[in-house]
């Protein structure tokens, strides 16, 4: 992906200091985006969206009217703009603040100072999710795959059907907990699971068990998608019979890369 294909993304950002958007300008325009409008708000993205509709909304994670996180879920609610990709830019550390982030399927979340490679694979991700190619795979036609999403959060399997839509997947069901999904995956065939890990009723290491246990399907691929952070909990999800392991946020692309690995 060159930087001339970078240059066709129209960018919204939104940031209160006159300083961090002069030097977030210069980056993205060293890829050769310009069409970049600045806001210092959140009430002027909202009235920018009126009229004009980018393909990547930047923040900062405090604004004057709202945080950031306000600020992703007001577009992920909104039926015009829940789409949208969305890229935090902050200095913030505190699992708090950037989780509902993670969860509300941001394209990337870079610290606060950042560098150029950093921000090339957030706009290149971004490029992707808007402009997204079918994949293909040897042994099955993406249209006939069946995959059950598992996820607590309506963003998150908002975001996730997004992405798997975009790469020719249409087959898709959803399950709201561990529980809901480990009663659909009896009901029913899949060639894939994508599971969240921490969810209410069952997690996504006890539904990962139940399904490795069942007599006939528990070979089914598991893809555990999450933003865990805790060490041990982390070592813990690598030690299980999860096919493969994805952290939050993801690029599109990696999402091609392990069904291409998981089901060729």
């Amino acid at each position: 992906m060159t930087d001339r294909e970078l240059s066709n993304l129209q960018v919204f950002l939104v940031e209160p200091s006159h300083t961090q958007q002069l030097i977030i300008i210069q980056y993205l325009q060293s890829f050769g985006i310009s069409d970049i409008i600045c806001v210092a708000s959140g009430r002027e993205l909202f009235q920018g969206l009126q009229h004009s509709r980018p393909d990547l909304v930047v923040s900062a994670m405090y604004l004057p009217d709202m945080t950031g996180v306000e600020l992703v879920h007001a577009l992920r609610e909104d039926s015009a703009s829940y789409e949208m990709a969305f890229l935090l830019i902050s200095s913030e550390t505190n699992i708090k603040y950037l989780e509902p982030i993670r969860q509300a399927g941001a394209i990337a979340i870079l610290p606060k100072p950042f560098g150029r490679e950093a921000l090339r694979t957030a706009l290149q991700s971004t490029l992707e999710y808007v402009h997204p190619e079918k994949l293909g795979l040897e042994h099955i036609d993406i249209e006939d795959l069946r995959v059950l999403l598992v996820d607590d959060s309506d963003f998150s399997l908002k975001y996730l059907t997004k992405v798997f839509n975009n790469i020719g997947v249409d087959q898709l069901t959803v399950a709201h907990d561990g529980k809901q999904g480990l009663q659909l995956f009896s009901q029913h065939y899949f060639d894939l699971i994508v599971t969240d890990y921490n969810m209410p009723e069952m997690d996504g290491l006890q539904l990962v068990e139940h399904i490795r246990n069942h007599p006939e399907r528990g070979s089914t691929p598991v893809l555990m998608v999450t933003s865990e952070q805790n060490q041990s909990r982390l070592a813990a999800i690598e030690k299980s019979d999860v096919s493969a392991i994805l952290d939050k946020p993801f690029e599109p692309a990696s999402i091609k890369r392990l069904l291409i690995n998981l089901l060729n």
